[in-house]
């Protein structure tokens, strides 16, 4: 049964128990990140944003690499807690590499003078929009993903990888698989006060 779109935005939370097991096939989640980057908006229709797909195999290698990384700064007496992390994303069963292009960025700063500080933000914020329509999405689908930030650490050993170009800056990841864990009660400060209405 499909949701609305304010029930999808209201459900939407940050899984960390996910598994392996497949809820869709691999064809409707690549649909899925395929439909994200084709119809998120983005300052100048500039369309900066980039996505790598892992899936089963290809997901575990990323993190197995993330754990590497890690295992070289942080100390072994005090690394349990991170391998416990890092495995409870590698049990998913893919991850979604968001990047932004900064050739594309570059050019719009060049054509563009007047705005040259405003597109690196702007680009940001278009790559966060398609990370929510993406997240949301697979949540409809009945999966658990999570948004994490091992980027600098692990950016030259991921580019080689997987042969990603040197423009594309290393934004997030989302590891995502069937829950099998629901999220902690959320607690929302919402106030009217942190909106202001006039007519």
């Amino acid at each position: 049964m499909t949701k609305d779109f304010s029930t999808s935005v209201m459900d939407r939370r940050s899984y960390y128990g996910i598994s392996k097991e497949t809820v869709v096939s691999d064809d409707r989640i690549k649909e899925i990140v395929e439909n994200g980057m084709k119809y998120t908006p983005s300052a100048f229709n500039s369309q900066s944003a980039r996505a790598v797909l892992l899936l089963d195999k290809q997901h575990d290698k990323f993190w197995n690499i993330t754990m590497k990384a890690l295992r070289n700064i942080v100390p072994e007496q005090s690394f349990k807690p991170t391998e416990e992390k890092i495995n409870s994303f590698k049990s998913g069963y893919g991850t979604v590499l968001y990047f932004e292009d900064q050739a594309v960025v570059e050019s719009l700063q060049e054509q563009f003078a007047t705005y040259k500080d405003n597109f690196p933000v702007w680009s940001q914020q278009s790559n966060g929009m398609l990370q929510y329509v993406i997240w949301t999405a697979l949540q409809n689908e009945g999966y658990g993903a999570s948004l994490q930030h091992y980027t600098e650490l692990i950016d030259k050993d991921v580019k080689k990888e997987w042969e990603i170009p040197d423009t594309w800056k290393f934004i997030a990841q989302m590891p995502f698989g069937k829950p099998t864990a629901q999220p902690d009660e959320k607690q929302y400060n919402f106030s009217k006060e942190q909106i202001m209405i006039y007519k």
